[in-house]
């Protein structure tokens, strides 16, 4: 039998047959995918095949195989630093949910984060959520940033998940495909996918007063069904986003507005830090590319603020 992976619980997984039943299954023996030393072979979106057994009064799947994955979006792994987590498989679209307050989602978070879709080659969408709750100055911010992201090619939308404020635009673009959602705990993933789909009504916890933050609510990752054609991976909140799996000379690529300038560059290993006659760094100087941009790929590429990097991906 074939099906799609929709829950990982670690040793479970819950599997959509291709004829629409849902199967709780475990994996036969250890295996890897092509080299990828991850602590989670099976994850979110996996297309599998997967055998019926049947021990006592119990019906359990045992999935054999993993299909070619079209892409996957990976993190390092929490307790083991050399591992990964494969977050979920074969997606066409993520959307990342953006807060100024309460948490705030800090700039080299979303570049991070833009930079692994890019190298993973995940077209990413950017949400701009909880603007119900902000004055004139913080709109005047999003409407900053928004411009900045949009000027390099995503797709930028302010929304309220508690208003419904352009929801429906969000709709749209999830029409026919499966979509992530992922983005800082407290951002608001839940409450939004709840107003995608309220019949969901997927838990959501209030913001800690203390630490200005949100507390996990959603521990695995676990894909559902809408009522509107389409398909959503809901994520745990995450607290940070480590690159993992890049080399130096690559992270520039997976910057798009670095990628254009990169022949304008003297040398073509140029790294954009030190070297003479480099694009980058000339556009950045003639205001032509963000300085918040810049900063996060030298962090990224230098290994600065190496506390970034250790991220806490659920509890799991």
């Amino acid at each position: 039998m074939k099906g799609i992976v929709y829950k990982s619980t670690g040793s479970w997984y819950t599997v959509k047959s291709t004829e629409g039943d849902f199967y709780e299954c475990r994996i036969k023996g250890k295996f890897r995918i092509k080299g990828i030393k991850s602590t989670n072979p099976v994850a979110v979106g996996d297309k599998v095949e997967f055998q019926i057994e049947h021990i006592g009064d119990e019906t359990i799947g045992v999935i054999s195989t993993i299909e070619d994955r079209k892409n996957y979006i990976i993190r390092k792994s929490v307790k083991l630093s050399k591992q990964t987590h494969i977050i979920a498989a074969n997606l066409d679209q993520v959307f990342l949910l953006i807060t100024l307050k309460n948490p705030k989602t800090y700039t080299i978070f979303i570049d991070r984060f833009l930079a692994t879709a890019e190298a993973y080659d995940i077209p990413a969408i950017l949400l701009f959520n909880k603007i119900d709750s902000y004055n004139e100055e913080e709109l005047l911010e999003v409407r900053y940033l928004a411009d900045l992201y949009r000027k390099i090619g995503y797709t930028c939308i302010g929304i309220s998940a508690i208003t419904s404020k352009n929801v429906d635009k969000v709709k749209e673009l999830m029409l026919g495909k499966t979509s992530m959602f992922s983005g800082n705990s407290g951002v608001g993933k839940s409450t939004l996918i709840n107003a995608l789909e309220p019949t969901l009504n997927i838990k959501t916890t209030e913001i800690s007063e203390q630490h200005l933050q949100g507390q996990h609510t959603t521990t695995f990752a676990e894909m559902f069904d809408l009522s509107f054609d389409a398909r959503i991976i809901d994520t745990p909140g995450i607290r940070g986003f480590g690159i993992f799996d890049m080399e130096k000379d690559e992270i520039g690529d997976y910057f798009p507005e670095f990628f254009k300038l990169k022949s304008e560059c003297k040398f073509n290993n140029c790294l954009h830090l030190d070297e003479p006659k480099c694009g980058v760094k000339q556009a950045l100087e003639n205001n032509e590319v963000a300085w918040s941009r810049y900063k996060s790929y030298v962090q990224m590429i230098t290994g600065e603020d190496d506390t970034y990097r250790i991220d806490n991906f659920g509890d799991n």
